[in-house]
């Protein structure tokens, strides 16, 4: 010990968390399940250009790295993507499919032998694409949700459920694919098949709603030669979502239903642990699981309030039984084998690691994709759990990182700049978890506050509605009043409050620095800048009516979608600010921010725009997000008045 502590200026202490650091441990693993017995899952691969690779885990407990590069397991439906696998054993050995990102067609693959692909090439529009396939090897098929473009517009889309044939007789041949449902719904999720084999379950939902506002729950019978018959809705509507379904062993239905307010679970109708708390979320990603039925009748589940947990919930009682462990969050992302439940857990002290329960001991142990500190965890930061008073006296959920490091205080006649970061979504949430890129900012000084404001999920359906055609309006006051109570309470510098967020959080941030005097710049990722335009025709189906609950019908109240943008008063901003888009992406196109910046030119406001090539939306690629952190950094800097060490300057124009 001995180490003498050294009094610096905040947002100059030297920090070992560079943005190479920070940038090799973005991302999380995703969609575990079981290849017989053992748990295989998708995880990120910044250094090789930001792929997802399949990862095995052996019997003797040894991990594998199953496709090489440029392999990339991921899907493009409803372009936020799906479950992109699926595995059995056939003949003593594993037998996958799995979607390939570059093509997006659905693949065979069995260890020792190069993957074939299973579906054609389609040259209308974006092709084919495919999610949530589930292996019926008795039948020589693999059912899944395809997606189909009839037409080059990114509205001209069909989805519908479809049997492949795992023979490869379709690879080359449409109509060797057989549909199983029509088109009545505009949005499907992959089946879920009655143990027995003789039902099917899906949800469904339309135009303008997203899953979150209102889905259906639709069940039909399976005849023998593997058609669907008698599909009919036995619950949801417009306005209750239902997220997931599945069955009980014993040919029950099971489904997570908000209908109370709450995403509560249900079997054949009935609530079996009804609570205020959400054992369900929204569906950004179709095989989304926040729960798993055991072969025993208990329940695994994802839940909580706010932050979730993994537990046994035992359907007669209602009872929920945690699983003990250091994690403190939980991805929807379930699987179960007899009993065995396997889950992707996370704290502040820990990436996203790959966690299995054994239900008979109550013991959860790591299996996969193994947290190992990459510094020193004296310099992570110190989270708190806040809630803070809005507007009307509404409560605002939030989590607060001071700057902390081991071995630097600050003089004591300042306070800290801190950065209020505002989540994507809209509808979701920031989880309390270790991240790298917040500690690249709190080790160097600079405090962070994670806003879940007015809208996100967690914390029942009437916060959920609180942005109801009130975006650009709740999200903006709610990061507001954390921002000012920090600076009144003493916690952060008043005149050194700034504001990022990518996506719908790079939306709120260009609204807060074009409506309010809170900040003293902004960092806006891949947003959402012009309404008018970010609508059927400009962005991807899935989300082409999102504006329809969160500013209004766009036939009613028109001119709300131009007093909301930013670009149409792209006049009032003042402050510096950096803007970063990937020039792939479809969720939110470049022409947002090229927009945004014509109407800027020559007003002499200090920016700077980096555009990335082969970025989407998000980004991937470790070189990408060094450049984008210390880009923010410096931007910080040059505001603030910091001198931080080794970070490369950034050129701000006006």
């Amino acid at each position: 010990m001995g180490e003498t502590v050294r009094t610096l200026a905040y947002g100059e202490w030297p920090s070992p968390i560079d943005a190479a650091t920070a940038a090799a441990h973005d991302g999380s693993p995703e969609f575990p399940g079981f290849v017989g017995a053992e748990v295989w899952w998708t995880e990120p691969r910044p250094a090789e250009g930001g792929r997802r690779a399949l990862v095995r885990r052996h019997a003797d407990g040894t991990e594998e790295t199953v496709l090489a590069a440029p392999w990339n397991v991921r899907s493009r439906v409803i372009e936020y993507g799906g479950r992109p696998w699926a595995g059995t054993v056939r003949d003593g050995g594993p037998l996958v499919v799995f979607v390939n990102f570059a093509d997006q067609r659905l693949y065979r693959y069995e260890p020792g032998d190069e993957p074939r692909p299973l579906t054609p090439v389609s040259p209308v529009g974006q092709g084919l694409r495919w999610a949530e396939p589930v292996l019926l090897p008795e039948r020589g098929e693999v059912w899944c949700v395809l997606e189909e473009f009839t037409g080059a517009g990114p509205g001209d889309v069909r989805r519908v459920l479809a049997a492949v044939p795992l023979d490869g007789s379709a690879a080359r041949d449409r109509a060797a694919v057989r549909e199983l449902t029509g088109e009545r719904h505009r949005f499907v999720t992959g089946p879920s098949l009655s143990p027995d084999g003789s039902r099917a379950a899906w949800l469904a939902w339309d135009h303008p709603r997203m899953p979150w506002d209102g889905t259906e729950l639709l069940v039909a019978e399976v005849a023998p030669d593997g058609t669907l018959h008698g599909a009919r809705t036995v619950a949801g509507g417009p306005e209750e979502s239902i997220a997931q379904v599945d069955w009980t062993p014993d040919g029950r239905l099971l489904y997570s239903s908000d209908r109370t307010g709450w995403w509560n679970i249900y079997r054949d109708g009935e609530a079996v642990c009804p609570r205020e708390e959400e054992f369900g979320g929204p569906l950004w990603k179709l095989g989304w699981r926040w729960f798993a039925p055991l072969d025993s009748g208990l329940i695994a589940v994802v839940h909580g309030r706010g932050a979730t947990a993994l537990g046994i919930l035992d359907p007669e009682t209602g009872e929920v039984v945690d699983a003990a462990g250091p994690w403190t969050e939980f991805a929807p992302t379930l699987a179960a084998l007899g009993e065995r439940v396997v889950a992707v857990g996370a704290s502040p002290r820990s990436a996203h690691e790959v966690v299995e329960l054994d239900t008979r001991t109550g013991r959860a142990r790591v299996i996969g994709a193994e947290h190992r500190d990459a510094v020193d965890p004296a310099y992570y930061p110190e989270p708190q759990i806040r809630t803070f008073t809005g507007p009307d006296g509404r409560e605002i959920h939030a989590h607060v990182y001071p700057p902390h490091h081991p071995g630097c205080v600050a003089p004591g006649d300042r306070l800290p700049p801190y950065v209020i970061r505002a989540h994507g979504g809209p509808t979701s949430r920031v989880p309390l978890v270790l991240d790298l890129e917040i500690a690249y900012f709190t080790s160097r000084g600079i405090g962070v506050a994670e806003v879940n404001y007015g809208g996100s999920t967690g914390y029942g359906r009437a916060y959920r509605e609180r942005l109801r055609e009130q975006w650009g309006v709740v999200d903006v006051e709610d990061c507001a009043a954390v921002a000012l109570a920090l600076a009144d309470e003493g916690t952060a510098d008043r005149d050194r409050l700034a504001v990022c967020g990518g996506s719908a959080g790079g939306w709120t941030t260009a609204v807060s620095l074009t409506t309010t005097d809170v900040y003293a710049c902004g960092t806006i990722l891949y947003p959402v800048l012009d309404l008018a335009g970010w609508g059927p025709g400009e962005t991807h189906d899935f989300e082409s009516r999102y504006l329809e609950s969160l500013i209004g019908p766009r036939a009613e109240v028109p001119v709300r979608y131009e007093e909301r943008s930013p670009t149409a008063h792209a006049d009032r901003l003042t402050v510096p600010f950096l803007l970063l888009q990937g020039l792939d992406d479809v969720i939110c196109p470049p022409a947002q921010c090229e927009r945004f910046l014509s109407r800027l030119a020559g007003r002499g406001v200090p920016h700077a725009y980096l555009a990335f090539e082969g970025e989407g939306h998000g980004f991937r690629r470790a070189e990408t997000v060094v450049r984008a952190l210390e880009a923010e950094l410096s931007l910080y800097a040059q505001v603030f008045g910091l001198h931080p060490p080794n970070v490369p300057a950034l050129e701000l124009t006006g």
